[in-house]
């Protein structure tokens, strides 16, 4: 994920550029890689589909270039630019907005600061005057802090959003993805070592020194892992449980690509490692040469909300309602290498390979507003980081 500097509850939200006085437009324009030119990725969707998500945010891009108001062809029953704050790995096919434009009568203009710890702090410090008029990527680990910093007004839509629930009526569910450990299965086939299940076997001595994760001062999915660790082990044994995973050999890489295309035997990267921190889509990827531990899974929703101060609130309401439509659904899992919240079909190869894990760890967005802060600080302790 790119990163911003910031010693906030998610200061793993962390710059390798400074975007202040960047455009939309002015980064689109620049871009080479991935979705934007500037910034790092660390979910496999912007790493593995960069291709897709080139196309489609190039044109989305080009199309809030071309002015901040458009003339709509009176099909729709707004007008307007709605413009969307959203991470830096948001992207839908460009047919896909086209025909959101067209019979809404809205223009779609995408602002990306960053990942979404970066999205969330800029809107807490804008204190209700915010350059966007709706929020995509607020997730659970970042919800807390949103909510507490009321960047949101409530809006509930009447649309299907699934199982998952609408947060405190300001922030609507639209994807989801769970943080699980990866495994190599040739790795272990050859090796004749039977998996890990759960955290606490990849504590025991001979699963610690398989494992690389992400330091979660610094990475999404190290974070959401951390969080997983203290949910399940609790708040007296998750720091001795750390210094087991340490002692016993567990690698802590910076970030996501490091860990997974550097140090994972499972991937392109052909590293010693083969259990490794990712996303329960990552195997959907790899032909089924990996496969995800379903007990260590830990779920992740994105959320969308109508932003306190928008411009245009009515635009913002129809963009949520937008984000729960079939197409958008459908969309997700090529496009953004996510699950859609809805029932929609996946992908063959996600049917395949990365089906979604039945019964991932559930954590209350508050608790990791109200704690987060503190697991890092114990994490570092026991980690000696």
């Amino acid at each position: 994920m790119s990163r911003i500097k910031s010693q906030k509850t998610y200061d793993y939200a962390e710059a390798d550029i400074d975007v202040q006085g960047k455009s939309s437009c002015d980064v689109t324009q620049n871009s080479s890689r991935g979705v934007f030119a500037w910034g790092q990725n660390s979910r496999m969707r912007r790493k593995m589909f960069a291709g897709l998500a080139v196309a489609s945010a190039l044109a989305l891009g080009l199309s809030a270039c071309s002015g901040s108001t458009a003339k709509n062809d009176g099909k729709g029953k707004g007008s307007g630019t709605v413009k969307v704050i959203a991470h830096d790995s948001f992207t839908l096919p460009d047919d896909v907005i086209k025909k959101f434009e067209k019979t809404s009568g809205y223009t779609v203009k995408k602002v990306t600061p960053g990942d979404a710890g970066a999205v969330v702090n800029q809107l807490v410090l804008a204190n209700g005057k915010p350059e966007a008029d709706v929020v995509f990527g607020v997730d659970t680990f970042t919800a807390g802090r949103a909510l507490k910093g009321n960047i949101a007004v409530e809006y509930e839509t009447s649309k299907n959003h699934g199982k998952e629930a609408v947060l405190e009526k300001k922030f609507t569910p639209i994807d989801r993805g769970d943080v699980c450990v990866n495994y190599d299965k040739k790795w272990f086939e050859e090796k004749g070592i039977k998996t890990p299940e759960t955290l606490e076997d990849l504590a025991k001595p001979e699963y610690a020194k398989l494992l690389v994760v992400e330091n979660p001062a610094q990475s999404s999915p190290g974070y959401a892992f951390l969080a997983a660790t203290v949910h399940e082990l609790g708040d007296a044994k998750y720091e001795e449980y750390w210094k087991k995973l340490i002692a016993g050999g567990t690698r802590v890489a910076g970030g996501w690509n490091d860990a997974y295309y550097t140090d994972f035997s499972g991937s392109k990267g052909k590293g010693k490692y083969p259990l490794v921190v990712s996303y329960s889509s990552s195997p959907s990827a790899e032909n089924g040469a990996t496969g995800v531990l379903p007990k260590t899974c830990v779920k992740q929703v994105e959320y969308a909300g109508v932003l306190r101060g928008a411009e245009n609130p009515e635009g913002a309401k129809a963009f949520v309602d937008f984000l729960l439509s079939e197409d958008v659904q459908k969309a997700v899992a090529p496009s953004m290498y996510i699950y859609p919240v809805t029932d929609v079909k996946l992908p063959d190869e996600w049917v395949k390979y990365a089906p979604k894990v039945d019964s991932p760890i559930s954590i209350d967005p508050k608790t990791v507003g109200e704690k987060g802060d503190t697991w890092l600080k114990n994490w570092r302790s026991a980690a000696g980081m």
